[in-house]
This record gives C-alpha cells, sequence and structure tokens, in this order.
C-alpha cells in the first residue's frame, strides 16, 4: 500500500470504446484498461481538481502490453508511477 496515492478503481477502455455506435480501436489493441488513482496530498488551488484523478493506460497487443501515462507536475508522483 502506498502512503499517499489510492486506488480508485478500473475502468474499461476496450470495452466502452467498442460498445459505441462510431467508436474505432486499432485492429493492434486486443484489449485496454486504465488504472484510475489519486496522489492527492495536497490541494493548492481548485484549478488542480482537473488534472485529478490520474490513470495509468494498459493496452494488449498481441504479443506485448504499452503501459502509458502522462506525467505529472510533481515529480515524487512521476517517479512512484515510473516504478
Amino acid at each position: 500500500m502506498h502512503p499517499v496515492a489510492i486506488y480508485i478503481g478500473l475502468f474499461d477502455h476496450y470495452g466502452h470504446t467498442a460498445s459505441l455506435e462510431n467508436g474505432t480501436i486499432s485492429p493492434e489493441i486486443i484489449d485496454a484498461k486504465n488504472i484510475l488513482f489519486c496522489f492527492g496530498k495536497e490541494l493548492p488551488a481548485a484549478e488542480i481538481l482537473a488534472v485529478r484523478p490520474r490513470s495509468i493506460g494498459i493496452a494488449e497487443h498481441k504479443d506485448d502490453f504499452v503501459i502509458s501515462f502522462l506525467k505529472a507536475p510533481n515529480p515524487a508522483a512521476n517517479e512512484t508511477m515510473v516504478s
């Protein structure tokens, strides 16, 4: 368990996009999920709420996974996501 980060949930991005009438998914993506979490130990301004919570995206391909996230403005949070 992380002392600051909290797990929020799992979003089935693949399932959501596949369910849309005009949804398109790249053919090499087999599945895609977002892990939702928050590093919110400070709330210095109301505008910061727009960048929280955060997510790590995991896309499954036939032979590998692609893990992605947006760089956090907080260096410690960014380092935690990399590790």
